[in-house]
């Protein structure tokens, strides 16, 4: 671990950041360039402390999950994102059979989006970060690991994930789903993490096979939707996909016409968070 060169990487990186890049409010004035540390702390989820030691060649080494974390609060690219692992003590994670680095361009989007549902997705529908409102719309699943961060394996292994979706609009979305996977494995390959996937699916699953037969091939996202909360019932809403050039990641982005029913909805979910009434 080079103690050094991480503290002043770290320094570097925070102060050529403002609080609006990464969906911050700006505050008062600054009397120093950049984000602050306690702004950094809040973004990771650490303690200022900690952080602070490790901007002042302190403290014990950062784990690999710390590592991912501060690599998305500061905005980091893939080979940015590489060098921290390495002056840290860590390899660099494998690009193709680690959970994706967010796209740094995505998060600048996703960042400025805080009144509508919004996240950006792997290429094997892996919920990667999510604002606010989309959590309040189809729950928070960060804290899931392995094959179950994805969206596609939840689908056909437990049932409930189904119920944001109106019932007569579940055999499109699971089609959608399983041609979206195709287009991930053609890219990744039967011994990557898509491999995985597949594989594990095929076991669980017979509706999955069914529909893997079929081999459909298709980066699909419905242009227009229905989607169901629990509480506030059916809400149509407009949906915009911004991908990276490689297809490896997509914002995803749903809206609702101004004045109409969903709008107002929207404006409900955004007082009503995660609540559940009873």
């Amino acid at each position: 671990m080079d103690r050094t060169g991480l503290a002043a990487f770290l320094r570097s990186r925070r102060e050529a950041l403002q609080p609006g890049d990464v969906g911050l409010p700006d505050g008062a004035r600054r009397r120093a360039p950049g984000l602050r540390r306690e702004e950094v702390a809040q973004l990771t989820g650490m303690s200022v402390d900690y952080y602070t030691r490790l901007e002042q060649n302190r403290g014990p080494q950062p784990s690999e999950q710390m590592l991912a974390a501060l690599a998305r609060a500061l905005r980091l690219t893939d080979d940015e994102r590489d060098y921290l692992f390495r002056t840290a003590g860590h390899t660099a994670p494998d690009r193709r059979g680690s959970l994706p680095h967010v796209a740094p361009a995505l998060l600048r989007v996703l960042d400025r989006l805080d009144d509508t549902p919004a996240m950006v997705l792997s290429n094997l529908g892996e919920p990667l970060v999510a604002n606010r409102m989309a959590q309040a719309l189809f729950g928070d699943v960060s804290a899931r690991t392995g094959l179950a961060r994805s969206d596609v394996y939840r689908w056909f292994t437990e049932p409930d994930s189904r119920e944001v979706y109106p019932e007569d609009d579940r055999p499109r979305q699971a089609r959608a789903l399983v041609a979206n996977l195709r287009v991930a494995y053609g890219a990744m390959g039967p011994r990557s993490r898509a491999g995985e996937l597949v594989r594990a699916l095929l076991s669980a699953s017979d509706e999955f096979a069914e529909l893997w037969d079929r081999h459909e091939v298709a980066a699909r996202f419905e242009d227009h939707k229905t989607l169901v909360h629990p509480e506030l019932g059916p809400i149509e809403l407009d949906c915009q996909v911004l991908f990276t050039e490689d297809q490896s990641q997509a914002l995803l982005v749903l809206t609702a016409a101004p004045h109409t029913e969903a709008a107002e909805k929207l404006a409900l979910l955004s007082v009503l968070g995660s609540q559940r009434f009873g």
